[in-house]
């Protein structure tokens, strides 16, 4: 079984160079998908680089929707790296068995370094400003924080794992932070990555549309969200809660207010304990 939560990419051929026109920058990539090649990009656009051996995943439900159309309309960049092509012999191997006996095969460092290297051209070193995230079910759990934490950098690249992980080293030398999903086991990281792709491009500016959409959402304020409703009025008997109709907005704020709290500390007792906590530190 897969110790790994990733994600995957396509790519750019190891001796490829990215260029820059003015204000777009332009990529070269070995399979180019049209969401993700057709848009010039302006130089300086929050970027996802994703390594992987699935570089045909991608964008997949990315591409969709609202994050689809900012992708098209160059709000922000994705590019796939296919690890594949870093590999070694005729076969193009990227795993070896484990060191000390073990069932499965892990990702070679010399193999991911060669790829990460290629990734990390022209980016800024700094990990604040560029996180390297390695899909994983022993990283520290995905929150709203660490999406917003993400979507205030430069964009970020994301390495993917498959089969029983990736040697540690490579983790070690790049100083590569490990993220999860939760506490279950995915066959590879490729659909962890775009669900944190989703969690983190959606709060980057013009997305969305409407930011107060991310303001008062479930977790942005440490609570679940409140519950929505719309037309019709009365739906098999179940009618709209009568203050959401009365055009009071302080009332409203005030129902919503308290249904945030009640089913917080209903459904995640650890995020009331929390939210409470930080109240009386106050």
């Amino acid at each position: 079984m897969s110790k790994v939560n990733e994600n995957s990419a396509s790519s750019t051929p190891p001796n490829s160079k990215g260029r820059s026109h003015g204000r777009l920058a332009i990529s070269a990539s070995f399979k180019p998908r049209e969401l993700m090649t057709d848009t010039p990009r302006v130089a300086g656009t929050w970027t996802a680089k994703v390594i992987t051996l699935f570089p045909g995943a991608f964008p997949g439900v990315l591409g969709e929707s609202l994050t689809g159309k900012a992708l098209k309309d160059g709000r922000w960049a994705l590019e796939p790296i296919d690890l594949r092509i870093f590999g070694e012999g005729k076969h193009r191997n990227v795993d070896d068995t484990p060191a000390g006996g073990g069932a499965g095969m892990v990702l070679r460092a010399d193999i991911l370094g060669r790829a990460i290297d290629m990734a990390q051209r022209g980016v800024p070193k700094d990990r604040a400003k560029w996180p390297i995230v390695y899909m994983s079910p022993r990283g520290k759990p995905m929150d709203q924080a660490t999406a917003r934490r993400f979507a205030d950098c430069k964009g970020m690249t994301i390495l993917c794992g498959r089969f029983e992980g990736v040697d540690e080293r490579v983790l070690e030398e790049y100083d590569i932070e490990e993220v999860s999903l939760g506490d279950f086991v995915l066959t590879g990281g490729e659909i962890a990555a775009q669900a944190m792709l989703d969690a983190t491009v959606r709060l980057l500016p013009g997305v969305l549309g409407n930011e107060a959409s991310t303001e008062e959402e479930s977790f942005s304020a440490g609570m679940l969200e409140h519950p929505q409703y719309t037309r019709p009025a009365e739906w098999r008997g179940r009618t709209i809660p009568e203050v959401l109709t009365s055009g009071h907005h302080g009332k409203v704020a005030k129902w919503r207010r308290e249904m945030s709290e009640k089913i917080t500390r209903e459904r995640r007792p650890d995020l009331w304990d929390a939210l409470t906590r930080d109240q009386d530190d106050t």
